[in-house]
């Protein structure tokens, strides 16, 4: 049992709050039962089980994976209002692409509320890869993985700079739809045939320019009412569910 904050352990784990700390380790914190039984049933890389005093162990982690802590040092390694006293360290992994029809693109997006949601829909919309452009916040971010409900273990994600992303996507046969309110066309009156890379941008600004100049077809949500805009996470999910009729 580890009652020390100043356990070696505990530095180790919250060091795994930053993204420095994560990139030097190759691996990441979850939370909650939901999240750790989601990494065990993809099989994912458990490296450890972090277990309050008091909290059973699920049983499928032997107990050389185990490590049990105080309900103190635990408070210090959480990162959640309502901890449920159970953690785990997991290796960063690649996920395998199946489907290669539809592919989302990701300009700067720094919510990492919406990019968890976004994560979450394109993996219910059966979307089979994400792209993550320059400027979006960290993947690993405990705010997005918790935001995806585990479907951070579904589908395959990838980082990288979209302005050679979007190029080598069109050589293998797909159509970039970009977003912009600017010189659109209403997305429901256009049919989505073949390959289609869906491209969204930053809360604030969008998409840049010199991506939109880079799509094959420029589309909007129209907007009844009198809000000045959709929220992106939602954007998305109306666009990817348009793309899948």
């Amino acid at each position: 049992m580890i009652r020390s904050t100043q356990n070696k352990n505990v530095k180790e784990w919250k060091k795994l709050h930053s993204k420095k700390g994560r990139n030097q380790s190759n691996s990441f914190l979850i939370e909650g039962y939901h999240l750790i039984e989601e990494a065990y049933s993809t099989e994912q890389n458990i490296k450890e089980l972090i277990l309050q005093e008091g909290i059973e162990n699920p049983g499928w982690l032997q107990d050389d994976f185990v490590s049990y802590v105080s309900e103190s040092v635990f408070n210090e390694i959480t990162q959640t209002d309502t901890p449920q006293g159970i953690a785990a360290v997991v290796a960063k992994q690649s996920i395998a692409t199946k489907d290669k029809n539809y592919v989302l693109l990701l300009d700067a997006i720094q919510d990492p509320g919406n990019l968890g949601t976004m994560i979450r829909t394109a993996d219910a919309a059966g979307f089979s890869k994400i792209i993550l452009g320059e400027g979006t916040v960290d993947l690993y971010n405990d705010k997005v993985i918790r935001a995806t409900q585990g479907s951070i273990f579904h589908i395959a994600i990838e980082q990288g700079s979209l302005t050679s992303v979007i190029p080598s996507l069109k050589e293998q046969g797909f159509s970039i739809w970009g977003t912009t309110l600017k010189r659109a066309q209403n997305y429901a009156n256009l049919s989505a045939e073949g390959k289609i890379a869906l491209l969204l941008g930053n809360e604030g600004r969008g998409v840049s320019q010199k991506l939109l100049e880079l799509a094959d077809q420029l589309v909007k949500i129209p907007i009844y009412g009198r809000a000045e805009s959709l929220n992106v996470g939602i954007a998305a999910g109306i666009l990817m569910y348009h793309l899948r009729k």
